[in-house]
């Protein structure tokens, strides 16, 4: 893969595996060249990577249902400074679906017709976000999430992987779907699912298969 242009300084906000995924997918696969991406004081950044030369993209997960990432951003964009996003060049993203400012979206996500992405989303890899459906702000979404057709997912939630949701369901801001949870009903703001656990069985996994050693 040949290298892109580095025309741009990004300052990555973040000291956590993300801020390191993400360190190594804009130095790979966009315009930024990364210039740091640890915590530190905005006195010491503004001094050695000011606004007028830097961008910034804040790397942190889903930690208060969203808000540290939403609160570090704000601050940086009070300061000044402009807001990254990176965009895989593995997603299929309609020509009709609209992007928001300071998002993260990872590889072999598909973004159909007419959706709607607010700010400060993140799509991990693998997702299908169906046709007509809306994300708002500060929303994250896990790996190999299906969001049906004509859906809309309130601000700050959280999906966890493989969560599916059928046709039409509106899932209320703050809310927090769990791995493998289905919907096929709305859901009440700040609503908590999690989809039933699986039991281990009372025979071994070897009893089971017959494996004689």
């Amino acid at each position: 893969m040949s290298q892109p242009d580095k025309s741009k300084k990004l300052l990555i906000i973040g000291d956590s595996a993300f801020a390191e995924v993400a360190c190594e997918y804009f130095d790979a696969m966009s315009p930024y060249a990364v210039a740091a991406f640890a915590i530190i004081a905005w006195e010491d950044s503004e001094q050695s990577h000011p606004s007028s030369e830097y961008e910034v993209y804040v790397a942190v997960v889903y930690s208060q249902l969203n808000r540290l990432r939403t609160r570090l951003m704000n601050v940086a964009k009070a300061k000044g400074y402009r807001l990254a996003s990176f965009v895989s060049p593995h997603v299929f993203l309609a020509p009709s679906a609209k992007l928001g400012e300071h998002c993260f979206i990872f590889e072999s996500n598909v973004v159909q017709s007419f959706v709607s992405i607010g700010n400060n989303v993140v799509l991990w890899s693998g997702n299908h976000i169906g046709h007509h459906s809306t994300i708002g702000d500060n929303v994250f979404v896990s790996s190999h999430v299906v969001i049906s057709g004509f859906c809309n997912i309130g601000e700050n939630s959280f999906l966890g992987v493989n969560a599916s949701l059928g046709n039409n369901v509106s899932i209320g801001k703050d809310c927090w779907l769990g791995a493998g949870v289905v919907v096929s009903k709305d859901v009440a703001a700040g609503s908590l699912l999690q989809a039933p656990a699986a039991e281990i069985a009372k025979v071994s996994a070897p009893r089971f298969f017959k494996v004689k050693d």
